[in-house]
């Protein structure tokens, strides 16, 4: 078996957060060396289809279509209530204007697409780009609204934006779920016992970076999209909680009810 594992999360602050005492070597797995790749969340959601990483962050829809090849590790996942996508827009809209509107979104394979699709099926128009450019969508004009992820949850009115819906809320009053948004797999190959080491790991990395968050900020700095201090902290404390310390029974159901729906809904 190869000496090295490729590791791949995004630049956003919860993934920092979370595996930077694995990228600077103060946790290990089994002695092997750890090569960390970041790369928007899409972008892993396309490695993942191709299995090119032994380590993955991806989103929970992307998962549905990999898992023959990954397995769901219990640590690191991003979910929770309150923490979902939101559609917003520059003008008052709703869910009967969307069948006539540009909407864009942050990847194909993102739970926010799901949820969008979910939530309004008949909306055909849209088309997707990278999570940090979705602003840039809306002001040029090149969209009529928009699904935002991560740090751009915390700015979006300040950028002079107004909710359309809150994804997330939506899904909680229609499940009374948690929001599955995405988690970490290995590859399956890997055998049983290396990735119950890797999951250990990436629980100790998230213990320790809990236990001394100054000590990942340099790293966190070094990725993120948004500098604001108070916008870091917010995205850290909304996207790392209990479900990414160990999944529970809760969160597997709010897995289970996705695929369900997604293939309810002919998404997969």
């Amino acid at each position: 078996m190869a000496s090295k594992l490729t590791l791949g999360y995004s630049p956003c602050p919860n993934d920092t957060f979370i595996f930077h005492a694995i990228a600077s070597g103060a946790v290990g797995v089994d002695g092997r060396a750890i090569e960390p790749q970041l790369h928007d969340v899409e972008t892993l959601n396309a490695m993942a289809m191709q299995a090119l990483l032994d380590i993955s962050k991806l989103s929970f829809y992307a998962f549905l279509r990999v898992k023959d090849h990954y397995r769901l590790l219990s640590s690191g996942a991003a979910m929770g209530f309150g923490c979902g996508p939101v559609l917003i827009a520059r003008r008052a809209l709703s869910r009967e204007d969307m069948p006539r509107c540009r909407v864009v979104l942050p990847g194909r394979w993102t739970t926010a697409h799901l949820l969008f699709r979910l939530w309004c099926p008949k909306a055909q128009q849209r088309y997707f780009t990278t999570y940090d450019r979705i602003f840039d969508a809306l002001e040029t004009g090149a969209a009529d609204c928009g699904v935002i992820i991560h740090e751009s949850r915390f700015t979006f009115e300040a950028a002079g934006f107004r909710p359309v819906v809150d994804l997330g809320a939506w899904w909680e009053e229609k499940t009374g779920l948690p929001i599955p948004l995405g988690g970490i797999v290995a590859r399956q190959e890997l055998g049983s016992s290396l990735i119950r080491s890797i999951d250990t790991a990436i629980h100790a990395s998230i213990r320790q970076a809990m236990a001394q968050p100054a000590k990942a900020l340099p790293y966190i700095r070094q990725h993120a999209q948004e500098m604001d201090q108070s916008v870091l902290e917010a995205h850290i404390r909304t996207f790392v909680n209990d479900f990414s310390l160990t999944l529970p029974q809760q969160g597997l159901d709010a897995i289970a009810t996705l695929a369900r729906m997604a293939m309810d809904a002919g998404a997969i």
